[in-house]
């Protein structure tokens, strides 16, 4: 009878594990059509009304110098990879409330993955490979990440 229960528990986990689709890896073609929607204020090499996002991975929020940034997001602390970035496209005005960026965010947890993945492609390119490297303003005491 032992036996018989986990050879049973042993093919339901085989079962649900079958019928659960793999995670898919983030696909920079669908996240340069999700990054559509930030070119309504952001560019890849230039400033607009959001700053540019070449060089954003590693990069400390606030600090492209001459960009003229809200406090809220100077002082935050923030340095951008993987994991603050999705939590910012989550819901940015949470993550930095005052922040002047209006976008309510991105709720797709898939979008957002294929979004970063985009960005960190974009910026091997030779749109971004051109730029002059970026002067980084002076770190915030006290910040928090």
């Amino acid at each position: 009878m032992r036996r018989l229960l986990l050879a049973s528990a042993v093919m339901l986990c085989l079962a649900v594990t079958a019928n659960t689709p793999a995670r898919a890896a983030p696909d920079v073609l669908r996240g340069e059509q999700v990054y559509t929607r930030c070119q309504a204020c952001h560019a890849l090499a230039y400033d607009r009304v959001g700053p540019r996002h070449c060089g954003l991975f590693g990069r400390r929020a606030g600090s492209v110098a001459g960009f003229s940034y809200s406090a809220a997001m100077k002082q935050s602390g923030i340095v951008w990879n993987d994991r603050t970035l999705d939590r910012f496209l989550t819901r940015p005005l949470k993550m930095v409330p005052g922040s002047a960026m209006t976008y309510d965010g991105v709720a797709d947890p898939k979008e957002r993955a294929d979004l970063i993945a985009y960005l960190k492609h974009v910026n091997d390119t030779p749109e971004c490979a051109k730029q002059a490297p970026l002067r980084v303003l002076p770190a915030v005491e006290g910040a928090q990440r």
